[in-house]
């Protein structure tokens, strides 16, 4: 990675930060954008490698913070090779009570705001000869998990986007990975835009680290692949889902229970 500017977004704690670190660590220069650059600082501290990182506030919510970003990158760094989209809130409610202008407010986040970033930094990719992009999906983008239906929807719709995107950005020579990660250990549930539903997650499941998220996002990334699923053991739970719903609606319906 030497040589070459990876971008992450809500890279201020958590996955965010932890893709930083690996693309860091790699030999890359790392942008790391936040809302909060404050907190952007803290992170690209902690980071490391404090001459070849940067933080920057973002707000993925609007365009012009986007393209200002991308032109500060530039600006600094002269290219842009990777763009993370991971910047993310959720929604614990149920489908028939929550609130729509938190939901509107979550895509604005979650699918909008990725979207905005892919058209971003797609031209600039392409006039460099080429890059990746990367979103930071979720198991739940595959299969919807209850009381977290906003949230499950937005991941559904990125997932779709940006497979889509893979096939038209191809001539461009620039690659779309999506990354799907399962149960993470992470502050999620502090950050929720609404949270009318206690955790759901099952007290069993512990989770993976962010870490380990960062480790399979970067191979993924060397490898060329389509899509990432982690855990591993993830994998069997979608294909069930895609072939037998009702079987993984029931196991989640005893969960909940």
């Amino acid at each position: 990675m030497n040589g070459k500017v990876a971008v992450v977004t809500g890279a201020s704690m958590g996955i965010g930060e932890a893709i930083a670190k690996v693309f860091a660590d790699a030999g890359a220069s790392v942008v790391l954008l936040s809302r909060d650059v404050s907190r952007g600082e803290e992170a690209r501290r902690r980071v490391g490698y404090v001459e070849r990182t940067l933080a920057l506030a973002c707000d993925v919510r609007s365009r012009d913070a986007i393209d200002a970003a991308v032109g500060a990158t530039i600006a600094r760094f002269g290219r842009i090779d990777v763009w993370v989209n991971n910047a993310g809130i959720g929604i614990r409610d149920r489908v028939a009570e929550m609130d729509m202008a938190a939901c509107r407010e979550l895509f604005e986040t979650n699918f909008f705001g990725a979207v905005a970033c892919m058209q971003a930094v797609a031209p600039t990719m392409s006039k460099a000869g080429g890059g990746t992009i990367i979103n930071i999906s979720s198991v739940a983008g595959h299969v919807p998990v209850a009381f977290m239906g906003a949230y499950c929807a937005s991941k559904f719709a990125l997932n779709a986007i940006g497979k889509a995107a893979r096939v038209e950005l191809k001539r461009g020579n620039i690659r779309v990975l999506t990354v799907c990660p399962g149960y993470v250990q992470t502050d999620f549930g502090t950050h929720l835009v609404t949270s009318k539903v206690g955790n759901i997650r099952p007290q069993s499941v512990k989770g993976i680290t962010v870490e380990r998220v960062a480790r399979a996002t970067y191979n993924g990334y060397r490898k060329r692949k389509r899509e990432v699923i982690v855990p591993w053991t993830m994998i069997p739970v979608v294909k069930l889902y895609q072939l037998l719903p009702g079987v993984v609606e029931w196991g989640m319906g005893r969960m909940m229970k």
